[in-house]
């Protein structure tokens, strides 16, 4: 991967270049958690992010097809992640993962001698393959909630919601979450909202946590605004006040 990937003539590709991202974090954690975050919008290739200091604070996320990739960026940009807010655009260069599957990888040293005529090859991957269809990732920040009438609930059915909810509260429950989920995943999501608290999660539950706020006003707009968030591709939040 080329270390300057700054600026935004580089066309639509299946990588995405990442900056402005929080340095504090360790190298696994942040892969992990770009992972998490970006899943949701079609296999994920590879994940880079590396430890010298001329790429700190920058990652690279490799998806399979062109559609998700373009998804990614336009509905994760200016993202809070770790307190700080996402840039992202396509990376310049092509990924090694993608460069060894289409046949045009070319070592590091002798990159320099083929980059014009890496700049005259096409894009082996078909551009108009069909997008993934996703509910925009951020709502609250790039639009309003989705209906409750249109929130998936586990198993897609509708009356497993209890009929009488808890009333509103500062502790929210979440459900319908990935098996792998970890609390400093849904850390990086809660958090953001003002009044966040801690995450608390049953080890002998996985699929559901619970959320606290310092009032219920500030729960209530946690939940508008990460209501339907999308963990993967299978698993939208469902989010409700718990019961005490």
């Amino acid at each position: 991967m080329a270390e300057n990937n700054i600026g935004t003539d580089a066309p639509p590709n299946v990588t995405i270049y990442i900056n402005n991202l929080n340095e504090k974090i360790k190298l696994d954690e942040l892969k992990k958690s770009l992972k998490a975050v970006f899943s949701q919008f079609g296999k994920i290739l590879d994940v880079l992010a590396f430890k010298t200091l001329k790429h700190k604070g920058q990652a690279w996320v490799v998806f399979e097809d062109v559609s998700s990739a373009t998804n990614a960026l336009r509905q994760m940009q200016g993202f809070p992640f770790y307190d700080k807010h996402m840039r992202i655009q396509y990376a310049k260069t092509k990924s090694d993962v993608i460069a060894k599957a289409d046949g045009t990888f070319v070592p590091r040293e002798k990159r320099k001698r083929h980059e014009e005529k890496g700049k005259k090859r096409k894009d082996q991957h078909d551009p108009n393959q069909a997008g993934m269809g996703l509910n925009p990732a951020y709502p609250g920040a790039y639009g309003a909630a989705p209906p409750m009438s249109q929130i998936p609930y586990p198993g897609g059915v509708k009356s497993m919601v209890p009929e009488a909810p808890a009333p509103p509260n500062n502790i929210l429950f979440v459900q319908n979450l990935p098996q792998e989920t970890q609390p400093m995943m849904l850390q990086m999501l809660f958090c953001q909202y003002p009044g966040f608290k801690e995450v608390r999660m049953v080890e002998t539950k996985p699929g559901i946590a619970f959320v606290e706020y310092g009032d219920e006003m500030q729960s209530t707009v946690a939940m508008q605004g990460l209501q339907g968030f999308k963990m993967t591709q299978q698993n939208s939040m469902l989010i409700t006040y718990a019961k005490k």
